[in-house]
């Protein structure tokens, strides 16, 4: 059913969470082996770490669990990521909004990526703007301990990613709204829904046909024109294939 969808959509958006890099071996939040499991390592949950004040009065802990937990490089896309660059080369997927940091959709060729929660490839100084690629704050000779310095000014270089009492980016909001609304089909996969403000963006779908697939029910499953529990890379590799 699922290919049938894809056939005969003509602007398909993807909007997918940490479930569709579970299968490149990279944990999610909230299992039992994800990283909301690592507060009895660190002394402190996940949501305090990887918060916005947590990364100003503790950055040496901050960075240890940023740098131990949310970067995993040899990671590589998997059948999810492989697929959806299949559908956007078709010219039948518009876009991909995603809440996942780990940039494996642009690895897989995916051009049109839209990162609600910004991208762990990126970083940025926050005395002078410098920017950074990812290697930069992985090599101990840019580091203070587990700080990454700044090579022109000597401030932090912090990876450029919302955390926890951030705001969304209002302009990386705006361009997920405008694709979900302008898609004829919304195909939503490994997220339980449940973050907030990310998970509201589907109330902008006014198209035909919303697709869920995750391997565990959500609160939306009620809402969506086909729902499918099962393994995404499956999934999607079958549909496309």
């Amino acid at each position: 059913m699922l290919a049938d969808i894809i056939k005969n959509s003509k602007n398909i958006v993807f909007f997918g969470g940490a479930g569709v890099s579970t299968e490149s071996n990279i944990p999610d939040f909230r299992s039992e082996k994800g990283l909301f499991s690592a507060e009895k390592t660190y002394g402190y949950p996940p949501e305090e770490l990887l918060s916005a004040t947590f990364f100003e009065s503790k950055p040496e802990l901050f960075f240890r669990y940023y740098k131990e937990n949310l970067i995993y490089t040899s990671a590589k896309p998997n059948a999810a990521h492989i697929a959806l660059t299949k559908l956007e080369q078709l010219e039948k997927l518009s876009a991909i909004v995603t809440q996942n940091v780990d940039g494996l959709h642009q690895s897989a060729g995916s051009e049109n990526v839209i990162e609600l929660h910004g991208s762990n490839h990126k970083q940025y100084c926050i005395s002078c703007g410098e920017n950074y690629a990812l290697d930069y704050i992985l090599d101990d000779a840019n580091c203070d301990g587990f700080i990454p310095k700044c090579k022109n000014c000597g401030g932090t270089v912090r990876p450029d990613i919302i955390l926890y009492e951030e705001s969304l980016d209002s302009e990386v909001i705006k361009s997920a709204v405008e694709v979900i609304d302008q898609a004829d089909c919304l195909i939503v996969g490994g997220t339980s829904l449940v973050v907030y403000p990310a998970a509201g963006l589907l109330r902008y779908f006014r198209g035909s046909n919303l697709v869920l697939i995750n391997k565990d029910e959500t609160d939306y499953d009620r809402s969506a024109d086909l729902v499918i529990h099962d393994s995404i890379g499956k999934v999607l590799s079958e549909a496309v294939s």
